[in-house]
This record gives C-alpha cells, structure tokens and sequence, in this order.
C-alpha cells in the first residue's frame, strides 16, 4: 500500500455505461480520496447521432459518433472526479444480432486475449486494490458487455493479481420498483410480452445472493449529472424524464456480487474496500 492511494478500476464497454451502474461508488470513493481508473472498452459508435438517428439510417456516421460521445465521456468523468480515464477505442459492437457485431474490429469480434492484454497491462500499472465490471452476461445480454467481463477475468488471470473483483447487478426487488417507474413516467412504455417478460424476471438476482449493497445516495446529484452529460443518448437514458430527486431516491443503492476476495471481509457488505482499510 505504501506510496500509492487505494484504487477502483471499473471496466465498462461504451461511454455512459461508467454513470448507469457505478457513477454512484466512482464519486463516492473519489471524494474519499480513492484513485479510481475507468476503462472504456469501445468508442461508442453505434449510439445514436444527432437528432437521434439510429446505426444504419441515413446521416449515422459511426466515427462521427465516437468521437462526439468520447467528449461526453470526458465530461461525465469530470462530473465524477474520475482519476484516470483509459480508453481501449474498440468499435462498438452494437446489440446482440446487429451487423456490427460482425464488423472487423469491433469489440465482439476481438479475440479475448488481445482485450486481455491490453487490460493486464493498466492493471499492472494502476495496481487496482477493487476491480468492477460485467456479470458474464453482461447484466442483460449485450455483446461488449459481455466482452468487458471476459477480457477483465482473463486479464485478472494473466496477471496473477488477486484485486477485490465485483460484478454489477440488481436487485430482484429493484426491478420490479423499476418497472413501476418506467410506467409511471414513459408515456410510451408499453408492457412486455411473455417472452420478453419472463427475460425481464432473469436479470438481476434475488435480494439475498446479493454480497454488497453500497449507499450512493449523497451523490445521486452527481450521478445524474454525469448522465446527463451524455446528453446525444438521452432519448435512451430513461432515468434523466425522473429529475434528481425521484432518480436519487430509486438510484442511491447500487449493488454487486463479490466473486474474488482476499481479505475475508464478511458478506453482506456495504463498502467495496471492506477488508482493505
């Protein structure tokens, strides 16, 4: 530990990712005077364009894109008081089942070695005491996500370092909750079919094979900020139609799965550096 702070790398896929499921702990720890290091996987390219335009219509450039939503990244990592931005600049692999998934280049079709070693060696240099990323189906089930899961375990297993590792999650009950929000304030929300529900039900996990609950909720203001920084993607950033209170309030827990762990901190936890300091 000595002569350098302790440190959270979190590995995400797309810029934005970084606010959605952990803006709340990289603001937390950062104002407790932790090191936190955000890696981005890809540039982001298949977001949408100005106007909204979708990947695939008419006046979509992908590069044009990346580089309008790498400023937006740079600008949510301000919000958050992030130490260290890495950028690893893949492109974008799009959902599950686009043509970009296929795309030379792309992140999906990187093979998960390169990712690997590339991440080993930020890990090495930054030395993270926290690691967060993916569950290894990427939450629900988007390629780079899954990618950013698979590169970060390899990496973890390249290096030999034994970090806290964690994957982000939800709770079961949250979900639900969640749910009910989005009825409440998408006018345009339209209830699920079966199929689509009963995949609703898998994601996340039951309350109780939850490890760590971290309250966020002093800088929910932060995160929401940092959200909106990413303002060429609000027509997909549901959470913005809540303003800050109602979003701090669903928002000001978030939630993980430990899966490696060194310091025998007991379980449930509330902080991700339980056992380190």
């Amino acid at each position: 530990m000595v002569g350098r702070p302790l440190t959270l790398m979190a590995v995400h896929a797309h810029p934005d990712d970084e606010a959605t499921g952990t803006g709340g702990v990289l603001a937390r720890y950062a104002a407790e005077g932790m090191r936190t290091v955000l890696v981005t996987c890809t540039d982001g390219g298949c977001g949408d364009g100005p106007g909204g335009v979708k990947p695939g219509e008419p006046g979509h450039d992908p590069a044009a894109v990346a580089v309008m939503r790498r400023q937006e990244l740079e600008a949510s990592c301000e919000v958050l008081k992030i130490s260290h931005l890495e950028l690893l600049e893949y492109a974008d692999s799009g959902m599950m089942g686009w043509p970009a998934n296929d795309a030379p280049g792309s992140f999906w079709q990187t093979p998960v070695e390169e990712g690997a070693a590339r991440l080993a060696e930020l890990f090495r240099r930054y030395q993270p005491d926290v690691v967060v990323t993916y569950d290894e189906n990427g939450f629900y089930g988007h390629p780079d996500h899954i990618q950013a899961n698979r590169i970060t375990m390899a990496a973890l297993a390249m290096t030999g370092m034994t970090p806290k590792v964690y994957w982000t999650t939800a709770p079961r009950s949250m979900m639900q909750r969640f749910g009910e929000v989005m009825r409440e304030f998408g006018a345009d929300w339209e209830e699920p079919d079966p199929a689509e529900a009963a995949a609703m039900q898998e994601i996340g996990l039951p309350d109780e094979e939850i490890t760590t609950w971290v309250d966020t909720t002093e800088f929910g203001g932060q995160k929401f900020d940092a959200l909106a920084a990413h303002a060429s993607q609000g027509e997909n950033i549901f959470f913005l139609r809540m303003g800050k209170e109602r979003f701090t309030e669903l928002m000001g827990t978030e939630t993980f799965v430990r899966v490696q762990d060194a310091t025998g901190a007991a379980v449930p936890e509330n902080d991700l550096f339980a056992g380190l300091r």
